[in-house]
């Protein structure tokens, strides 16, 4: 079976970079024999591991240099070609703590495992545990579940490679101390590991944050606020191009546009469950008039107060209520990324209340809206995943019965509309199962984007109702959806996906008209106007530079097309059509380019 069809703890690579990052620890501590270990998992794409090295003379972290990292990553590669086993046993959480005594985060790990907070990975448990799972290499010794490779041999040292390093804080918690994190990758074998350094080299090509500055897309501003975006005028085009489009597909399909605030009182959020559930991601409240409101981190319970505001029967349902609202989140200043990650965006965020009977239909409606999203934005390479509730955790609400009928519910939709899609536990909200729509862009990297959810419990949280054919009050049940998730995620991974260049139909600017001299300014105008009335977005470029010159800053822009005027032109009504590409297609009439540009934005094509 292809390691694609299998959860990614399950594969090989899984284990290569587990086993990478003890092997990684144990080259650290024989470079750095007093560095204090915190953990180690596999990531996408590679592994982390987190250390202390201790604080220098100005009580500073000390930090790792790029000479460190060649030296740990040549000393790992010697460890990884000694066929040392990896050997799996456990301890007594006493024998574990005199152990580890002179490791406090281990310690610390080891006291959340006996108290039944953390798992020996850290992840959240329920169960105390009587005793922990280690794992040693030759004389090095973790904590750790696994799974590993049964020989450091079979980690191919020509497949590793240590990439950075960064400063992270313990937990994520930046009131506890700031560790030093390496970061590195592992592959089956070395022609992989080159693939991917490549991929690497083009991810940076294509960083969506030095191409939103170049393009003129977005700014973020330190006195605005880190993860706080400024939509510039070509990057606010583009929005406004993409917002259009699904406003457009969402009316066809008969949803009602609504605005809610920016704030709610607080109360609202504690009655929903998100207060509890995301405080640690929120803004402190806002004490006003003896109330104490928040900035909004979802929109769901704005329009269950909307459906609220007046008594619905069944002949009302489904009542399908869309915004593109904007909520907030205090993302950790560590973890903010561009318009990735960011502490305000906005959701493409509908809510949908429909009857029992009406819920398969629906939701295959919504997931049929999410694939012509995709089919016309060029996605064609995705996948969908069924997150459903991990049963060992308390971090979900509702009743059995509500996640046991949401989940039914889903598979039944799904396999009628003959989407294939994988189970995974722990991928839920914490209200309800949801079926993510997974993208994969020209670099092959995995991207979250549309979403679907089913919903039981924030209906009973809200009491609401409707009046049934039979005369009685009746459960709505609430579908949530986002086809592309957030309008600042959404851009920035098509900046990247694209590279920058985008459709014609998307570009903020369409055309640049080059005049070859300046008298022929008056013809360029001309010719940019007729553009216009074709509802074209167009410039003119009428600076004193030199036509290639005109011509190659366009192309730097990333503009489809540039049009080259001179005397022959202005004299025969034509243009000269040049693309983005360097393509020379030669003179064309005017009203044939209006015509042929028009049709492709007319069809969305991805074509020039």
């Amino acid at each position: 079976m292809s390691e694609q069809n299998i959860p990614y703890e399950e594969t090989d690579l899984y284990r290569i970079r587990h086993s990478s990052a003890h092997v990684m620890a144990e080259a650290v501590l024989e470079q750095f024999p007093e560095a204090k270990l915190a953990i180690g998992p596999p990531i996408e794409d590679g592994f982390y591991y987190d250390f202390d090295l201790g604080k220098d003379d100005n009580d500073k972290p000390i930090t790792f240099s790029e000479e460190d990292l060649e030296k740990i990553e040549a000393k790992m590669k010697q460890l990884l070609k000694k066929n040392a086993p990896f050997e799996h046993s456990s301890m007594s959480i006493a024998e574990a703590e005199q152990f580890f005594a002179d490791q406090p985060y281990k310690i610390e790990l080891i006291e959340d495992l006996a108290a039944g907070r953390l798992d020996e990975n850290g992840n959240p448990t329920t169960e105390p545990a009587n005793e922990v799972s280690i794992y040693k290499q030759r004389d090095f010794v973790d904590l750790c579940r696994g799974p590993h490779v049964k020989f450091t041999k079979q980690v191919k040292a020509n497949a590793v490679k240590l990439l950075r390093t960064g400063g992270a804080y313990w937990r994520g918690d930046e009131h506890k101390p700031q560790l030093q994190r390496i970061y590195g990758t592992a592959w089956h074998n070395r022609v992989e590991l080159e693939q991917y350094l490549e991929r690497l080299e083009e991810a940076k090509a294509r960083d969506h944050r030095r191409l939103g500055k170049d393009l003129g897309l977005f700014h973020i501003s330190p006195l605005v606020g880190a993860g706080l975006p400024l939509w510039l005028p070509k990057g606010t085009v583009l929005r406004m191009q993409l917002e259009d489009f699904l406003r457009q597909a969402q009316t066809a399909r008969g949803y009602l546009p609504v605005i809610t605030p920016h704030i709610g009182k607080l109360d609202l959020y504690i009655t929903s469950g998100h207060y509890p559930y995301y405080k640690d991601s929120q803004y402190t409240p806002i004490e006003l008039d003896d109330d104490k409101f928040l900035l909004k981190p979802m929109n769901c319970p704005h329009h269950i107060e909307i459906y609220k505001s007046q008594p619905h029967s069944y002949r009302d349902l489904p009542l399908r209520l869309a915004e593109f609202g904007t909520v907030y989140r205090y993302e950790q200043s560590g973890e903010l990324n561009g318009l990735t990650r960011v502490r305000g965006f906005t959701v493409d965020d509908s809510h949908l209340f429909v009857t029992p009977e009406q819920l398969e239909d629906e939701f295959i409606a919504v997931v049929d809206l999410i694939q012509y999203v995709f089919e016309t934005m060029g996605f064609h390479d995705f996948r969908a995943r069924l997150g459903v509730n991990d049963s060992d955790s308390d971090k979900y609400a509702g009743t059995p019965e509500m996640w046991a009928q949401g989940i039914k519910a889903i598979k039944q939709a799904a396999d009628k509309a003959g989407l294939n899609y994988v189970v995974e536990e722990g991928e839920a909200a914490f209200y309800g199962p949801k079926l993510d729509f997974i993208f994969r862009d020209v670099l092959k990297r995995e991207w979250q984007l549309g979403t679907v959810q089913v919903d039981f419990l924030l209906p009973e949280r809200f009491d609401l109702e409707y009046t049934a054919v039979d005369g009685q009050k009746h459960r709505p049940i609430m579908i949530h959806r986002a086809p592309f998730g957030s309008m600042e995620r959404f851009v920035g991974i098509l900046i990247e996906h694209f590279n920058g260049a985008f459709p014609l139909w998307l570009a903020p600017v369409q055309v640049t008209v080059v005049p070859i001299a300046d008298r022929h300014n008056a013809y360029a105008y001309e010719v940019a106007d007729k553009l216009k009335q074709a509802g074209m977005r167009v410039e003119v470029d009428a600076s004193s530079d030199r036509m290639n010159k005109k011509i190659r800053n366009a192309q730097l822009q990333k503009i489809p097309y540039m049009l080259v005027v001179g005397d022959r032109e202005a004299a025969d009504g034509t243009v000269a059509v040049r693309t983005r590409a360097n393509e020379d297609r030669g003179d064309m009439a005017l009203s044939v380019f209006i015509e042929q540009a028009t049709t492709l934005v007319e069809t969305k094509s991805m074509d020039l």
